[in-house]
């Protein structure tokens, strides 16, 4: 299928530009919070966390469904964005950076009144990530700002699981999506994530979203119990098809009628694991979009999030692209 019979994905979530530092455990337990997950913090705090770095963080566009969206536009799947930027240097940087692959821009909105969002992302030896975030203008996109236009001539809306953080904005985001007739596709994205959107979750996900993605952690926290399979029959019961991340292990899908296991694919080393479940989304979603078999577009994730997983960050390098390139083609037949 060639690119110009693909239909267009939008991606909905914060645009965020992430700093990268490779740190010790030290240093995590050093800081509020888990190891492992994700936390909002103030301009303060994530300046003093730089402040305690040896080094200057590596700086790349960020942000789940934009990691998401950014790696599809790169293998030639028409693509969109619906986030809030601010207007400054970082926020121009990371429209152009999406531009570059041919990237709608147009649905982006924009704020002088915070400055664009930024993820602090400290990787320890384990190849682990811990996040600290601010979301500075991302977190100024309003409800009443999301409309059917944002969405037109999309057919799948992917929509980060952390704007469940904020009840109505992700519900607009949800309801409009579903309403101007996109497919809407959810990750999960942080077991906060689940144990914040609490009783409401099962509701949303019912009502709104035909694909949703979880790993163990956010499996775990949604139905108590560290059974993936558990998660997989309860989400599957909510979702047309339901992911279950597992990572080394590979993940487990249901949908269509069918439960299909899907073999990890081993990475020849791990530096960073930043970005390797919205790089498996990625995957899944090229699949999805071709029409490809269930038992595939899993493969195909797992063959985007095993790529990324060898490199600092989710800027890959062009033999890193051309390598996956070349694998789609047998991938796809």
């Amino acid at each position: 299928m060639s690119p110009q019979n693909l239909k267009k994905i939008i991606g909905v979530g914060s645009p965020i530009v992430d700093l990268l530092a490779q740190v010790s455990e030290e240093f995590v337990a050093g800081i509020e919070g888990d190891k492992g997950g994700m936390e909002l913090v103030t301009p303060e705090q994530i300046e003093a966390l730089v402040g305690q770095l040896s080094g200057a963080p590596v700086i790349a566009p960020g942000g789940s469904a934009a990691n998401t969206i950014f790696a599809l536009a790169k293998v030639g799947v028409p693509s969109a964005f619906l986030g809030k930027l601010g207007e400054d240097a970082l926020g121009a940087t990371y429209r152009d950076a999406f531009a570059a692959l041919g990237g709608d821009i147009a649905r982006f909105k924009s704020t002088n009144a915070a400055p664009t969002a930024r993820c602090l992302s400290l990787v320890t030896p384990d190849s682990e990530r811990t996040m600290r975030t601010e979301l500075g203008a991302a977190a100024l996109m309003a409800p009443e700002e999301v409309t059917a236009d944002d969405f037109a001539g999309c057919a799948l809306a992917h929509i980060e699981g952390y704007l469940l953080f904020n009840p109505a904005l992700a519900h607009q985001v949800l309801s409009t999506a579903k309403a101007a007739g996109c497919t809407v596709s959810l990750d999960l994205g942080a077991f906060e994530v689940v144990r914040a959107a609490g009783d409401n979750l099962p509701r949303l996900l019912e009502e709104f979203v035909d694909i949703v993605y979880a790993n163990e952690d956010e499996a775990e926290a949604f139905t108590g119990s560290k059974d993936p399979i558990a998660a997989l029959d309860a989400l599957g019961k909510l979702c047309d098809i339901a992911v279950v991340k597992l990572g080394a292990e590979g993940a487990i899908i249901d949908g269509r009628g069918e439960r299909v296991t899907i073999a990890p694919r081993k990475a020849k080393q791990v530096i960073d694991t930043t970005g390797a479940g919205d790089f498996w989304a990625a995957g899944f979603l090229y699949g999805y979009l071709h029409g490809l078999p269930l038992q595939v577009a899993g493969s195909i994730g797992s063959l985007f999030g095993a790529e990324v997983v060898q490199h600092m960050g989710v800027d890959l390098e062009p033999e890193a692209w051309q390598r996956v390139e070349d694998e789609l083609g047998r991938l796809k037949g």
